[in-house]
Order: structure tokens, then C-alpha cells, then sequence
């Protein structure tokens, strides 16, 4: 039997207490919390370890085991894990594929059931889950919730298939998530009557206060890209049970800098209430979810963080199961390479296949999209074309750059628009993480670079890649077009590299340029967006 005793000052944040005591562990649970003393602010605090409410792992480019080796160091035990996006690539397949990967490790992932794969019919996806699918992956034990339902004019229209899967979850008694950017009022209200419990879009806190009225619970997002942090956190004040924390999407190089532990962080330098935020940070997600996840009770499972203070939130240790999985800013899961599950069928390209001839504009204006720095929201802007030879090409000097999508389950014709803010001034750069379908997308200053960049990634079946007038950079990410099978850190130390080109050299003026990129083509988020069949309408859900 094996047991041993951790000492500190125990943060009990259901009864808003701290006092110095003992944690008695014993075959990886809580058997006792013993009081010693008054707290002593000389020692370390004990604590609940933080859950991530809602997060894709594959946006950390890193498969479950790695995701896990990094996170664990800020003091995370435990994520809400939509599979989202490789579902959209493997579909039933790659659900399992990161269930079972995650088992490897000791860390708690909680998966969801994709509610929709394909996100829209308006592009080329590698699956589809319908609702007889969604039903069977919402009766296996490893499936916690229907994953967030971005499909809410379906849920307001009363889609027959989208009110099966939402169905499927109440029968089981599991959680819905939802994604209803912009929803308010009487329409909020319809889509959670229908049952959808959670929200991790909003923007603004009106519109947040909206969806609490109704019952809803709000996460605070704040990740690589979208960040709603600074619109959101008054309301922990009022709402402490009604909050939790998320990233939604992040980025390798910044889950080595911090997770959850940075929101606490912030929270707690706003004079928000300590406890108040360990509600949200450590609590109301398991309670939410019915995670197996300890919250440091006797008879819980012995998942724990030990912190230097309750200030900055640096972790000295993470404990999972009663087994010591961080300490002082050390990894201790150790990972053997993970296997590789793709779909990737289209050949290399040629310069030809990207150029945009004046003769397919139908209007006088071009239509461009207008990325914003650190929104998932574009606008729609109309501007004069430069044109070359009867062809529409990148205005440099008005940062209006190509940008393209090219259908990577298949040979098919390239589509073609064009983009303003992301301040390239030389070369492209080209992704396969392109939210939902995982696509090709590309931007560059002319055809021979975005094909280039667009080849670099064909050839290793999936990766970021960068190409200046001097140099070519990659990061493989053979794991469905997404997520690498290499070390956590060596794919985050990669990860900067290839970023920092793209800003230093290129002139990329965005802070996230990659996690920029890989919005453009997400159809679901208004206002304009490029699929590989075209110019999308993300207001009135139509192609241009």
C-alpha cells in the first residue's frame, strides 16, 4: 500500500478557508486532510488542480501525451477536450485515436462527442459523424458531452439532426456545449431552452450577462488567438459559480509559458476574490462535467497542485492519482512516439494553379477579407483590384495579399481571394490546420511562393511552413495534417522559430499569424472566410 503525506496550507475553497495541514495519500487518493495550525505564509499552498473547461488539443500541434507533459507543469490535471478537429480529418477513428493516446499518460482528459463534423456543407471535409454516430460515441463511458454546437441556426431552425444529437446527450445524461458567438436576446434564450449549457464565445459581457439570465454558464476564453479575458472577468465578482476558464485553442510555444495558472494570475492582480477564482479555475468544471477529477476532499482521487502563493501561481508541484507528475518546472511524464493517422490525397501544385484571372471577378470591387489581430471575426472590406496582365495580383503596398485554399482530400481547383492585415512583405506562408476542415490555406506575396510554401506542406502530408526569398522552414505535423509525434518542447521550440520568421522576416505584423490563418477559413465565424470552394458569407451563410 503505498503512502505518503504532503504539507502546506490547504486552500478548503468550498468552505473559503486556509489553514496549515497535512494531505494524507493514500493508493492515489485523498485518505485524509488534516488540520496542524493557522495558515503560515511562509509555505507553499495546497490546492485543487486546475481543469481547462474546453480546449482542442490538436491546436497545441501536440498529440494528448505531449499536450499532457506540458500542461502538467502550471498545475493542470484535467482538460474538457473537444476532438473537434480531427474528427473533421479521421472522423470516428480519429476520436478514438485520442482517447487512447491520451490514456498513456496520467492525466485526465475528458473527450466529447463532435456535434459537427462536418462543420458546414460549404467545404470539403474528410468525414462526417451523423446522429446515429454521435449516439453511439455518447453511450461509451470515455464520451463525457456533446462537444460545443457551432451549428446554432440549426439548433434556432430546428435541424432534425442537430435536435438528434442534442437528444442523444439528454438521453445519457451528458452536458451540451455551445458556440453561439453574437447571440442575444430571445434567440439565446431558444438555443438554451434547447438544452445547450455552456458558452465560450462571447465577446462582450452583455452579451454574457444575456446568456447567464438564461440559465447558460460562461468560460472566459483566453487562448493563442481569441481572447476574452479583459470583456469577461468582471463577472466572476457576481457569477462564481457560473464561470469556469478555458484556452479553446492553444499554441505549443505558449502552453510552455502557462495554462490555466496565468488566468488565476490576472484574476487575482484585479482584486478579484481568491477563492472566487479557484471556483472557476479548479472547481466548477469537474463539478460541471462529472469528471473523476479530485478536488481535494478526502475519498477524492489525490489530483493536487502545490503553488509558491496564491499571487503568481508558479507550481512547485502537480500531483494526479497521488502520482508526482511535475516538479519545479520539470516535466516527469515521459512519452514513448506516437503513432500516425492521417488522410491526405492531393498531389504537389504548380504556380499556374493560383493565379486569379481579372476575368473571374465578377464585380468591380474586389471582395477582401480583413483579418483583426486576436479575433476569430473578420470584416468585409471592397477595394480596387491591382491588376497585371488581366490579373488580379497581391497590392503589397496596401497589404492586400493572395490567399488561397487548396482541398487536400483530393485533386480539385484551388480556391483564390485576398486578405488585408497580415503585413507580408515578402514570401508566404501555408498551414493545414485551417478550422474546420483542415484544408490547405495559404497567403503570400505572389504565386510562386504561396506554391512553395503550399508544396512544403503537401510533401510532409501536414505542417506549418514559411518560405522567404532565401529560406524554406517547416513543422511537420503528420498526425492527421494537425499535430506532430514528436517531443512537446522540441515542437514548441520549432513552433517559435517559424513564427519568429514569419514576423521578423517576412514582416507578419500579427501576434499569432498561424493561429490568424487558421480562422480565415472557418465559415461558422462571420463575416467573410475562404473555403476550398470559394468566397464565403459567414453573415448570410452564402458563397460570394
Amino acid at each position: 500500500m503505498h503512502s505518503f503525506k504532503v504539507a502546506g496550507n490547504i486552500v478548503d475553497v468550498f468552505n473559503k478557508e486556509i489553514y496549515y495541514g497535512e494531505v494524507i495519500v493514500e493508493d492515489g487518493k485523498i485518505k485524509s486532510v488534516e488540520r496542524k495550525a493557522v495558515a503560515d505564509t511562509t509555505q507553499p499552498f495546497i490546492l485543487p488542480g486546475f481543469s481547462d473547461a474546453h480546449v482542442h488539443i490538436e491546436s497545441s500541434m501536440l498529440v494528448p501525451s505531449e499536450f499532457a507533459k506540458l500542461a502538467v507543469v502550471h498545475g493542470t490535471v484535467s482538460t474538457i477536450s473537444d476532438p473537434h478537429e480531427i474528427a473533421n480529418v479521421c472522423g470516428m477513428e480519429g476520436v478514438r485515436y485520442m482517447i487512447e493516446n491520451g490514456k498513456t499518460v496520467p492525466f485526465k482528459f475528458n473527450f466529447g462527442a463532435p456535434s459537427c463534423v462536418p462543420a458546414t456543407i460549404f467545404e470539403t471535409a474528410g468525414a462526417a459523424l451523423n446522429a446515429e454516430d454521435v449516439d453511439a460515441l455518447l453511450q461509451e463511458d470515455d464520451i463525457l458531452y456533446l462537444s460545443e454546437m457551432m451549428n446554432f441556426p440549426g439548433v434556432l431552425f430546428k435541424d432534425d439532426e442537430v435536435m438528434k444529437k442534442i437528444a442523444s446527450a439528454k438521453k445519457y445524461n451528458k452536458p451540451v456545449d455551445g458556440h453561439a458567438p453574437g447571440l442575444r436576446g430571445e434567440q439565446a434564450k431558444q438555443y438554451i431552452d434547447a438544452g445547450i449549457s455552456t458558452d465560450h464565445e462571447c465577446f462582450t459581457k452583455e452579451e454574457a450577462l444575456d446568456k447567464l439570465k438564461y440559465g447558460m454558464k460562461i468560460l472566459i476564453r483566453e487562448g493563442s488567438a481569441a481572447k476574452n479575458f479583459e470583456a469577461l472577468i468582471d463577472l466572476l465578482n457576481d457569477y462564481p459559480t457560473e464561470i469556469m476558464f478555458c484556452s479553446d485553442d492553444k499554441h505549443p510555444d505558449s502552453l510552455v509559458e502557462g495554462h490555466i495558472n496565468q488566468l488565476c494570475a490576472r484574476a487575482i492582480a484585479k482584486g478579484i476574490d481568491v477563492y472566487k477564482v479557484l471556483q472557476a479555475a479548479c472547481i466548477n468544471t469537474p463539478l460541471h462535467y462529472k469528471t473523476k477529477v479530485g478536488l481535494l476532499r478526502a475519498g477524492d482521487a489525490a489530483d493536487f497542485i502545490v503553488a509558491e502563493d496564491l499571487i503568481n501561481f508558479k507550481i512547485k508541484q502537480t500531483y494526479i492519482n497521488g502520482a508526482l507528475v511535475a516538479e519545479n518546472g520539470q516535466s516527469l511524464i515521459v512519452n514513448t512516439k506516437a503513432a500516425v493517422i492521417n488522410q491526405f490525397e492531393c498531389a504537389a501544385k504548380n504556380a499556374e494553379d493560383f493565379k486569379f484571372m481579372i476575368a473571374d471577378l465578377n464585380t468591380e470591387l474586389l471582395p477582401v477579407i480583413e483579418a483583426l489581430d486576436g479575433q476569430l471575426i473578420t470584416n468585409r472590406l471592397n477595394v480596387t483590384p491591382k491588376i497585371e496582365d488581366d490579373e488580379i495580383i497581391s497590392d503589397i503596398e496596401n497589404d492586400v495579399l493572395k490567399i488561397v485554399v487548396v482541398n487536400r482530400y483530393k485533386n480539385a481547383v484551388v480556391a483564390k481571394s485576398f486578405i488585408k492585415n497580415f503585413g507580408i512583405k515578402q514570401g508566404a506562408i501555408a498551414s493545414t490546420v485551417a478550422h474546420d476542415s483542415h484544408n490547405i490555406i495559404a497567403v503570400g506575396i505572389d504565386d510562386e511562393s504561396i506554391c512553395k510554401a503550399v508544396n512544403l506542406v503537401i510533401k510532409e502530408k501536414g505542417g506549418v511552413s514559411a518560405v522567404s526569398s532565401t529560406k524554406e522552414k517547416i513543422v511537420a505535423l503528420p498526425v492527421a495534417g494537425l499535430m506532430s509525434n514528436e517531443d512537446g518542447y522540441k515542437v514548441a521550440t520549432d513552433y517559435t522559430a517559424i513564427d519568429k520568421m514569419v514576423k521578423e522576416e517576412l514582416g507578419s505584423t500579427l501576434a499569432s499569424p498561424f493561429m490568424t490563418l487558421s480562422f480565415m477559413a472557418l465559415l461558422v465565424i462571420p463575416s467573410l472566410k475562404l473555403s476550398d470552394l470559394g468566397l464565403f458569407n459567414g453573415d448570410s451563410f452564402t458563397f460570394i
